[in-house]
């Protein structure tokens, strides 16, 4: 015969909340397992004969509750096996928010336990009279014990259950915080709808202050309203752009296709790699939004043209990190940089169906010269195509330089362009042994003249002189002052 369990559940207040038929089986059992002692009801079930044997022992053995749930599964099933059948009681209802009652259906699934759901008054209708909420606007119930901010919607209402201490609480109002203002208003309920209820509205960083919590105690969190406080929402940057692409939204937003947008989304990232070389967080996170805001555009035109949507995006991309992934995501190992590198390189090749018809091929045209020029060269150099070392690279810019001379006495305009353009190229080459990014490299350089020459205009307005009465002697002489001064 089966071994079988009957889970009844104990309500979130007191014993006059209890359902008379739960009340009549624990009474008719004269004994029960139960997950805690810590519930009102206990105590006068107790008082009435009704005999409890506690597993609050185990949550003392455990660190993590993942552990402790399954232990207390494992030890029912060994007593239901044991006496063929038992009672366990837990708070609230079993069925909502209750790890180890899923636990042991899992059991009955697997044909090795009957369970049976006794039924019990869950606190959410309590919860929801208390606050004031009506479910039917949209709400979330939420376990605080592992709580996510991805979970968290906040045009809804939200219940978030086991907030029974300090800690629980502390972690949930940090990650209450990623998504609503410090000071947001929210809700502690403590034994919903019982004698002993208990509500108490305080803004979201006193939440693990001064606040009593036990085994009885949720947090509500009611929807936001105000539309500052949405701002950090992904859907709502995605309303706002299709708003600006919308018929009564910005001509200029409407106007815009894939290839007028090119050339701002350059921009934007070149002042990304500013904000980036400065160190500039705050300058970082505007710029990177900037970034956001072309995908966004670019993204909103392929849906308004029905071609795609930044869900099509946001999947192409996350596919594509699984699969160029596998040492993460599979089975696939990498012991370092390198290793990862080429897995990946081995895997796009796989997804374009092997190699293009020609190898340079995979170099995207459309990039700056300088990147251009260091990915061609770093294609064709893993075909062997390369110097054995820096020295012949460096051999090539001395070679590439006297060519450059040669066609200034011709005073070949034409020919003075491909020259410097093979100095150039060249350059490239030997910074690329050196593991030296150009772009960066170049970058770089940009902004320490930026700085140097803003130390020479602040000296010349200094003076009160024009530029023009300066020599080029004195004005170098600031730059050497910019120089000794670390700009």
């Amino acid at each position: 015969m089966t071994p079988s369990i009957t889970i009844a559940g104990l309500g979130a207040g007191d014993i006059n909340q209890l359902p008379l038929g739960i009340y009549r089986l624990l009474l008719t059992a004269g004994k029960a397992f139960a997950r805690t002692l810590d519930h009102p009801v206990i105590h006068g079930l107790q008082q009435e004969g009704i005999r409890f044997e506690s597993l609050d022992y185990m949550y003392e053995k455990h660190d993590q509750f993942e552990a402790v749930y399954e232990e207390i599964a494992a030890f029912l099933t060994e007593k239901a096996e044991e006496h063929g059948h038992i009672i366990y009681t837990v708070p609230g209802h079993p069925i909502v928010a209750e790890k180890t009652v899923q636990l042991l259906l899992e059991q009955k699934q697997a044909g090795a336990l009957d369970v049976t759901i006794a039924g019990g008054h869950s606190f959410l209708d309590d919860l929801f009279a208390s606050v004031g909420a009506d479910p039917i606007e949209g709400f979330q119930f939420l376990d605080g014990t592992a709580l996510k901010k991805e979970d968290l919607n906040i045009f809804q209402h939200i219940v978030i259950a086991q907030v029974y201490d300090a800690f629980v609480a502390s972690d949930v109002k940090l990650t209450l915080m990623d998504k609503y203002p410090d000071d947001y208003p929210v809700t502690i309920v403590t034994a919903a709808g019982s004698a002993n209820e208990q509500i108490k509205q305080l803004p979201l960083y006193e939440l693990d202050r001064q606040v009593t919590l036990n085994n009885l105690t949720s947090l509500y969190v009611p929807p936001v309203q105000k539309e500052e406080d949405t701002y950090k929402e992904f859907s709502v940057l995605r309303q706002i752009i299709a708003t600006l692409r919308g018929p009564d939204g910005c001509p200029w937003d409407r106007e815009q296709t894939h290839q007028s947008l090119k050339k701002y989304l350059i921009e934007e990232a070149y002042e990304l790699l500013e904000a980036i070389d400065r160190e500039d967080d705050d300058h970082m996170v505007e710029e990177l939004g900037d970034v956001l805001l072309q995908v966004m555009l670019h993204a909103q035109i392929g849906e308004d043209e029905g071609m795609f949507s930044i869900e099509d995006v946001i999947q192409s991309i996350s596919r594509k990190m699984i699969r160029r992934h596998p040492h993460v995501f599979g089975d696939a190992t990498a012991e370092n940089a390198e290793a990862v590198v080429s897995n990946w390189q081995k895997i796009k090749s796989e997804e374009k169906g092997g190699a293009p018809s020609f190898r340079l091929d995979e170099v995207a045209k459309g990039q700056p010269a300088v990147l251009r020029a260091y990915e061609l060269q770093k294609k064709a150099a893993k075909s062997g195509f390369d110097w054995d070392d820096a020295a012949g690279a460096m051999e090539k810019v001395m070679e590439e330089w006297q060519e450059f001379l040669d066609e200034v006495k011709n005073e070949d305009s034409s020919k003075q362009l491909d020259e410097f353009g093979d100095i150039l190229f060249a350059l490239i080459n030997v910074a690329r042994f050196y593991d030296i990014h150009p772009e960066e490299a170049l970058a770089k350089v940009n902004e320490k003249f930026y700085r140097r020459f803003n130390h020479v205009e602040k000296r010349v307005k200094e003076s009160g002189r024009p530029f023009e009465d300066f020599s080029l002697d004195e004005l170098d002489a600031f730059w050497d002052e910019a120089k000794k001064l670390g700009l």
